[in-house]
């Protein structure tokens, strides 16, 4: 058998990310175009005009080696939230800089505290690092009982603690106050990390203001969403300059290429494009709550705040896998909840919200699905 550093790299459990249009076309026989691909909340609209110049610009600059630090990249986002350059560290995604969080600030062994369900990458990077998950269930209603994170926080000594805002799958919004309640209770030797990858469809300034308070907090954004720039692989944290350094020296030292960079920074002057994004998710968010309240085997779990949302199976003749399933027949691409996320069980799919043709198509097949199940 093949040595490695941690028998979780074979034995573990790997990212399931959502099913392409390509896949889906050959299996089911349907025109890609047509395919309502909502199991991977990327942008609609696809990618930032601006992002796109700025990417064809940096090919005469294949030949270079980039800035080790993606400088260019860390002086333009110093400079839209306010900061400076060595607060900001920026990755091959947002999944990169949470590899680097995990490594730099926990040791093998250490605790790293998470809600049930979570983004999966928070569980799978820390067992594959030799780090220990502890959970934190949430309420019937995804409710976040932040006294509770809070004592389990304290009581395993956790040196990482994840938050996600607005939380993923549920896509509840967590007060700012409770966020600032776990900084305070985390103390220097804990590193709150708030992942905002989703923000911008909240509608709201977000927790990035907080850095100014606390020295134990990282605010994590990617480019993969509002920006639509997932296939660039583009993200970043700020935090104080103290934890900034480990988090330099850990990280691979070209970790991101001329155009990544390039692209990241020309989104970041893109508002046209985010807000016609936002404008639409919000939009389309209430369309198809309204369009769902008339179901019997579904319900649209209520007061999402991002670019997907629950939806809960009623019916006792279908679980999360079957319709999953079902769904694709209907050239609908959405996520199984048992299959995606950790504790959220058989009762649960998370959809995209997308445009009005795709929020069709998925409820036009659920009235169906719902139908042949009465």
């Amino acid at each position: 058998m093949t040595y490695v550093s941690n028998d979780v790299l074979i034995t573990g459990e790997p990212y399931t990310p959502g099913l392409s249009r390509g896949y889906v076309a050959q299996h089911f026989g349907f025109d890609p175009s047509q395919i309502a691909k909502l199991g991977s909340a990327e942008n609609p609209f696809g990618p930032s005009p601006k992002a796109m110049v700025a990417v064809a610009g940096a090919f005469a600059e294949l030949d270079l080696y980039p800035s080790w630090t993606a400088e260019k990249l860390r002086v333009k986002i110093a400079e839209k939230y306010g900061y400076q350059p060595e607060q900001v560290i920026c990755g091959t995604g947002e999944t990169e800089v949470i590899a680097c969080v995990i490594r730099a600030f926990a040791k093998p062994g250490d605790n790293i505290v998470m809600y049930k369900p979570c983004f999966p990458i928070y569980h799978i990077f820390a067992e594959n690092e030799g780090r220990v998950p502890v959970y934190v269930d949430m309420g019937p209603g995804f409710e976040f009982h932040i006294d509770k994170y809070i004592e389990t926080m304290k009581s395993s000594k956790a040196r990482i603690a994840f938050l996600t805002n607005p939380h993923s799958p549920s896509g509840q919004l967590m007060s700012e106050a409770d966020i600032r309640r776990v900084c305070e209770a985390a103390g220097n030797d804990t590193l709150v990390v708030l992942d905002e990858a989703y923000i911008h469809f909240t509608e709201t300034e977000g927790g990035m203001p907080l850095v100014r308070d606390y020295s134990n907090l990282i605010v994590l954004r990617t480019f993969s969403k509002a920006f639509g720039l997932a296939g660039l692989r583009a993200g970043f944290g700020i935090s104080s300059a103290e934890r900034i350094v480990p988090l330099l020296n850990i990280k691979p030292t070209w970790n991101m290429g001329c155009a990544q960079t390039a692209g990241a920074a020309a989104a970041l002057d893109d508002d046209d494009h985010v807000n016609r994004t936002v404008q639409m998710i919000v939009e389309m968010r209430g369309y198809v709550a309204q369009r769902m309240s008339s179901l019997k085997a579904f319900r649209m779990v209520p007061n999402s705040r991002s670019n997907f949302f629950l939806i809960e199976i009623l019916s006792p003749k279908l679980d999360s896998t079957k319709t999953f399933e079902e769904l694709l027949k209907f050239g609908v691409i959405v996520k199984d909840g048992s299959v995606s996320f950790k504790g959220l069980g058989k009762r649960y799919l998370r959809s995209d919200v997308s445009l009005k043709q795709h929020m069709d198509r998925l409820v036009d097949a659920l009235i169906e699905i719902e139908r042949r199940a009465a």
